[in-house]
């Protein structure tokens, strides 16, 4: 029988998925066709990432911490992977926000921080794509 943390764990795992993309894929791209400037758009984007970053962290250590399993659950093995997705995607939004943003922000070699930040954001959003997958899928 699932418990309500585990009915809860899929709903995270969209959410953090669907943030991402939605963040990546639709709203910061229409910033930089609607807003006046690049260096407007910029600061909104960088505003919304921030956020993002916090929601990332709060689903990825749910997740984590709602995903604990017990020795005898026959999923106990896709929950690990699952598990080690969760953690890999935090440390990504985390490094993102940290140690990337800061050097974007400054303008700071920017084509080199602007790509090295846009690969972590596709990580983390694959992290976060492939820990909603392996919630959701029957366990074999």
């Amino acid at each position: 029988m699932r418990t309500r943390a585990q009915a809860l764990t899929p709903w995270l795992a969209a959410l953090w998925w669907g943030s991402l993309t939605t963040l990546g894929a639709l709203v910061v791209p229409m910033l930089f066709v609607y807003l006046p400037s690049p260096a407007l758009a910029g600061g909104m984007a960088a505003t919304l990432f921030t956020a993002q970053t916090w929601l990332s962290t709060g689903c990825g250590l749910f997740l984590l911490l709602l995903s604990q399993s017990d020795p005898g659950r026959p999923e106990t093995e896709r929950l690990q992977s699952a598990m080690l997705l969760m953690l890999l995607g935090v440390l990504l939004a985390l490094l993102s926000e940290f140690a990337v943003a800061p050097r974007i922000v400054s303008r700071e070699n920017l084509r080199l921080w602007h790509s090295v930040g846009s690969v972590m954001f596709a990580l983390q959003w694959l992290c976060a794509g492939l820990t909603f997958w392996k919630l959701t899928r029957k366990a074999s």
